[in-house]
């Protein structure tokens, strides 16, 4: 067990991107893209409001630094998003650390929605990962060098959104058809918007580094606790980023029934509030720069439900070398890429007998 293949020369090629509407994402903004679309319907006498959402979508342009050496685009109706959680301190972040002037991906999703956007599976990648940084060009234009045993989140540190881009798809052969980055502050003000969500914990969870303090019991998390829990990592398992992870994803399938239960149709000030954090929460790539591209983009999400999403963890061994590091188990690895390449189910097998943070059930 080793380092994951970076797929040959299989990740090669062009293609045109696909075009059709994605129709999921984890459910991480479900709601607030039905209050996009809704207000967008809405026409001229919302004018003033699509401006102000317009202004407040910050997008990266991914394409120009990509260029066209990336994997093939295979047109089976299917879509592929890498979600991020950055974890930089600056701004409004900088309550929950100090600014080192650099942000990691603290959270890494990639979505592949199945043709006809009935049903998903996500993969979520450790940030500890040991892989192979391919060279990678800044924002800035200059050349980051390749690095070999590198850890996954030091790619979005050394290179930004597109590197973290060019990573995934080396790592999985699979070329991205979008990028979304959410922060803390925007993750806490949606949540916030949407009235909190309700989880119910099977232990007490207490985490001084997330600020999180939970007895065992059911609880309305607010934006604040809701930030805490998807940050814990000491208060759960074995104190990893793995159980971290399986905190992440009991959360998303908490958040998506909670989508289902919060009425935007019926409150005008609701369906504001969730268009308006969800434009400020969230940076995506420059394909999704407008009010209208993020509302075609999240149609149909109501028809997935927390049962049409399969979560898993990327196969991993812990490193034999640096224990607090994990490494790609090669085959089962190949086989979840292969399967979502394929748009097929990912095998059971191909999770069996790897790493586990431990911590799956604490939440419900």
């Amino acid at each position: 067990m080793g380092e994951q293949d970076n797929g040959g020369g299989r990740i090669r090629g062009g293609g045109r991107r696909r075009k059709e509407p994605a129709k999921g994402r984890g459910g991480l903004n479900a709601a607030a893209w039905t209050a996009i679309g809704l207000l967008v319907a809405g026409g001229g006498a919302l004018g003033a409001a699509y401006v102000q959402l317009n202004g407040n979508i910050e997008t990266v342009d991914i394409n120009t630094q990509l260029g066209d050496n990336r994997p093939r685009d295979i047109d089976n109706g299917s879509m592929d998003i890498l979600v991020l959680g950055s974890d930089s301190r600056s701004g409004d972040n900088s309550a929950y650390g100090r600014d080192e002037g650099v942000a990691r991906s603290d959270t890494a999703m990639i979505v592949h929605v199945y043709e006809g956007h009935k049903k998903a599976s996500v993969v979520s990648v450790p940030r500890d990962t040991l892989i192979t940084r391919p060279e990678c060009t800044a924002a800035d234009g200059t050349t980051v060098p390749a690095a070999y045993r590198a850890m996954f989140n030091t790619a979005y540190e050394v290179g930004g959104p597109a590197c973290a881009v060019k990573t995934v798809e080396q790592m999985s052969g699979i070329r991205m058809d979008h990028y979304i980055e959410v922060d803390f502050t925007g993750f806490k003000k949606l949540i916030d918007e949407l009235g909190g969500v309700q989880v119910t914990t099977t232990r007490a969870i207490k985490d001084k580094s997330s600020h999180l303090d939970l007895p065992a019991g059911t609880h309305t998390l607010d934006g604040e606790q809701a930030l805490g829990l998807v940050r814990t990592r000491k208060g759960v398992g074995e104190g990893s980023d793995l159980g971290r992870i399986q905190l992440q994803q009991a959360f998303v399938k908490a958040l998506m029934e909670q989508v289902k239960r919060v009425g935007v149709f019926t409150s005008p000030g609701k369906l504001w509030g969730l268009a308006d954090a969800a434009t400020k929460a969230i940076r995506p790539d420059s394909e999704l720069d407008t009010v209208k591209e993020l509302a075609d983009f999240g149609a149909g999400l109501a028809d997935l439900g927390a049962d049409d999403i399969h979560m898993i963890t990327l196969p991993v061994v812990y490193d034999r070398t640096d224990p607090n590091r994990v490494v790609p188990v090669d085959l089962k690895a190949q086989q979840v890429w292969t399967a979502l390449r394929q748009d097929q189910p990912i095998p059971a097998s191909a999770v069996e007998d790897t790493a586990t943070g431990k911590a799956d059930g604490v939440v419900k």
